[in-house]
């Protein structure tokens, strides 16, 4: 506790062990996103000069609600955002899935505080805008990191570097970041041009609803008092909900075929189509919809991994959706971007000369690539998992998920897996199988159809620590190797 409130003091007294690169450098920031503006404030803490390139000629409210898992949140609190983050997030007390048709629930896995106590961190839900005002302010604040808007990159010249911006100035840098998202130029000089994404098949309808009509409803009252992200699961389709800004709004993600959606954040979509292409799921899911006035309609695209997210004259690297994006099924996407720009900053926190540069990107790439990797195959895997058509295989799933959920269940209060089954009689005989999994092995879930539910798996999502991973990587490999240029 008392270390926590040390760091949210003063955060640049214990960031990277209070280490500062004895060689600074210039490093430009493509892109002015969460992952852009992590590595800016990371790499300005460790040292050095950072400049923000952002094609934007403002930096506005966007997007909706995400969710911040533990391994996101224990790095925003070692940068001092804690309390602020308590103040505009929701921390969810469980999952919950449900049947598209019936509403009947299939899957429940508790949060909360378990995820405090588990992981050494908070699991929280916030709105974008807010989460990107909380990054942009560390960024904007810090005196070595310079934050340049209406400055769209157009070309570069990895090798020296350079970056020719649309008004035809030339930027020069030591190190280039490209943080410029799912349509990245960066990305095209490391790939050797244009890379394009494959559909997914999906697309996603995005839009919040003023918690207040809600708990005018009692059927939907609940969905308020009681914070958890609930998801129906249908044939093709599913839906993502869950309380964001103190339970002022309600955040809703509905992921469907795509019939002609854009690739953006930003794209208008029909609300009469939304509501048609969920008209015969259950009455709780109905009134949800009609209480949407407008919504966002967005293109889901894939990217397969690259070989390498190094330009090849190791001055340019990329982060975050630049490189490896994440389809929205596993609520990661942000959490990778900020990781990388924690690991970024951790590395060149020991940059000592300009030979270790091209070394110290290496490093970042071999820490990260196989986590951002896996990750990104979660999510798809849950793309599939989500949208099954009913038949057997979908029962299957069910029934794996109700088991982890019985589980789950035996260790809560007779409260809890009343209001979690909702009858009574579903609860007599879901509590014989539920202590029936007492005493199970704390693997039983392994490969659980609910990926939440399965703790092995959680614990490699959540209990990860960036800065632990940078640090362990240069006491195993760096110092024996990068570390003795130091001393040439």
């Amino acid at each position: 506790m008392g270390n926590n409130a040390s760091v949210q003091s003063n955060p640049a007294s214990t960031l990277f062990q209070g280490r500062r690169a004895s060689f600074p450098i210039h490093i430009v920031v493509v892109g002015c996103g969460l992952g852009g503006l992590s590595a800016a404030y990371c790499l300005a803490e460790a040292g050095h000069t950072v400049t923000i390139l952002e094609s934007a000629s403002a930096i506005g409210e966007i997007g909706a609600g995400i969710q911040v898992s533990p391994n996101l949140t224990r790095l925003l609190i070692r940068w001092g955002l804690g309390d602020k983050l308590k103040q505009v997030t929701v921390k969810p007390e469980a999952i919950t899935f449900r049947r598209w048709s019936t509403g009947e629930t299939i899957a429940w896995t508790r949060w909360g505080e378990s995820m405090d106590q588990e992981y050494g961190a908070p699991y929280y839900q916030i709105h974008r805008a807010d989460f990107h005002r909380l990054v942009y302010e560390l960024a904007e604040l810090h005196p070595r990191v310079t934050i340049r808007t209406s400055s769209r990159v157009v070309a570069m010249d990895p090798s020296i570097p350079t970056l020719t911006l649309e008004s035809g100035e030339v930027v020069q840098a030591d190190l280039v970041i490209g943080a410029d998202g799912v349509k990245s130029l960066t990305r095209e000089y490391v790939v050797g041009g244009p890379d394009k994404p494959s559909p997914t098949g999906d697309a996603a309808y995005r839009a919040i609803i003023p918690t207040n009509l809600m708990l005018k409803d009692p059927d939907l009252r609940p969905l308020v008092e009681t914070p958890e992200m609930v998801g129906w699961m249908g044939p093709g389709r599913h839906i993502m909900t869950y309380n964001i800004r103190a339970k002022r709004e309600f955040n809703l993600v509905l992921c469907h075929p795509d019939d002609g959606s854009v690739e953006s954040w930003t794209a208008e979509g029909s609300a009469d189509k939304m509501r048609a292409d969920f008209v015969c799921w259950e009455p709780r899911v109905k009134k949800l919809l009609a209480l949407i006035p407008s919504t966002l309609n967005w293109k889901l695209m894939d990217r397969a991994p690259l070989s390498t997210w190094i330009n090849k004259h190791g001055k340019l690297t990329l982060l975050g959706d630049s490189c490896h994006p994440m389809l929205p099924y596993r609520a990661q996407g942000s959490a990778m971007a900020v990781e990388d720009a924690a690991v970024l900053g951790n590395l060149f926190s020991r940059l000592s000369s300009p030979a270790q540069i091209a070394l110290l990107l290496r490093a970042y790439e071999s820490i990260r690539y196989d986590r951002a990797t896996a990750t990104q195959a979660s999510s798809r895997l849950n793309q599939h998992i989500f949208h099954l058509p009913d038949g057997p295989e979908q029962e299957e799933r069910d029934r794996q998920m109700r088991v982890a959920m019985e589980a789950a269940l035996s260790e809560v209060g007779e409260q809890v897996r009343r209001r979690v089954h909702n009858t009574a009689t579903v609860m007599s005989a879901s509590a014989d199988v539920a202590r029936q999994k007492v005493g199970a092995p704390a693997d039983a879930n392994r490969d659980n159809a609910n990926q939440w539910a399965d703790k092995a798996k959680s614990r490699i999502q959540f209990g990860y620590d960036a800065d632990a991973e940078a640090e362990k990587w240069w006491a195993e490999h760096g110092q024996k190797t990068i570390g003795v240029m130091a001393r040439m």
